[in-house]
């Protein structure tokens, strides 16, 4: 364990006695730790703002007191610069394998929609914007100024993402997650919980539905099923097509965060091997998109 980090959460103003501290694995702008005070147990995250990202630790606070009044995430305990403390729930990760099962599929359908529907009520002081479209063109701007190894792509990218803007449209606008990674929804036996508040703000409802879909390798039909769903009401060609439209934007900015991230993070990852999966997993999807597209 890192020992700058273990001074940090020992020195933190909540503790009863000498704290149990435990990491856990998967944080990937982040580091997490499981710590047990007495009877009760925590979950401290320790993350500075991450400007390249567009993280805002003070929204990442406010998102998840807003989804744990929703009914949606556990409670904030405590927080303070860099620094944020969650109520500890003992439940399994899922992991994608779940998230295609058809049980778990509709509990996630209804859990996001409540997201959606919900959050954003709670959320209090100035809201975040997530604008896939933008963070895109940020990213493509970072890597080019950066002379990454990817800065050739960058053109054809681009291009790319412009025409999946001015497809995806008309725009609806929820209080989104924005990150729906199976590993964050996890299941204590009794109900889902959906955790890692980083990414919310302000978007369409397709972006986290296309996020779920390529995050976890749905197939076409549990995605015209998600869709039917989540809408209440039978699929239309114009919202497929604007859905598979978001859908590779999701991918998309997904894969120009990992080419960012090799530049920048200092986290044990494979970002290298990340960028590149979602690189084909994108080309694969627009693709497709353009089958789709009258």
């Amino acid at each position: 364990m890192d020992p700058a980090a273990q001074e940090t959460i020992r020195s933190l103003p909540l503790w009863n006695g000498q704290p149990e501290i435990a990491v856990l694995k998967g944080g990937i702008t982040n580091t997490n730790y499981k710590v047990v005070d007495g009877s009760r147990a925590y979950v401290v995250r320790l993350g500075d703002d991450v400007p390249v990202h567009q993280i805002s630790r003070q929204n990442e606070v406010s998102a998840s007191r807003a989804a744990h009044a929703a009914g949606v995430s556990p409670a904030v305990i405590h927080h303070q610069p860099g620094v944020l403390v969650l109520d500890y729930v003992a439940a399994r990760t899922l992991d994608p394998e779940d998230v295609r099962s058809e049980a778990y599929l509709e509990r996630i359908v209804r859990l996001v929609r409540r997201c959606h529907r919900e959050t954003g009520r709670y959320y209090r002081g100035p809201a975040m914007i997530f604008w896939a479209f933008h963070i895109i063109e940020d990213y493509a701007a970072t890597l080019a100024g950066a002379g990454s190894p990817h800065a050739a792509r960058l053109e054809e990218l681009l291009a790319m993402s412009r025409l999946l803007e001015a497809s995806a449209g008309p725009y609806d606008i929820v209080f989104g997650h924005n990150d729906l990674l199976a590993s964050n929804f996890l299941d204590d036996g009794e109900r889902l919980w959906l955790i890692d508040w980083d990414y919310a703000g302000y978007n369409t409802p397709l972006f986290d539905l296309g996020g779920l879909a390529s995050n976890n390798d749905l197939t076409e039909g549990q995605e015209k099923w998600l869709l039917e769903t989540y809408f209440e009401q039978p699929l239309t060609d114009d919202l497929w097509v604007r859905y598979q439209a978001m859908k590779c934007a999701s991918l998309l900015r997904e894969t120009l965060w990992s080419m960012v991230s090799e530049l920048h993070s200092t986290i044990d990852f494979d970002y290298a091997a990340y960028s590149m999966d979602n690189l084909d997993r994108f080309f694969r999807a627009f693709a497709f998109f353009k089958k789709t597209k009258p």
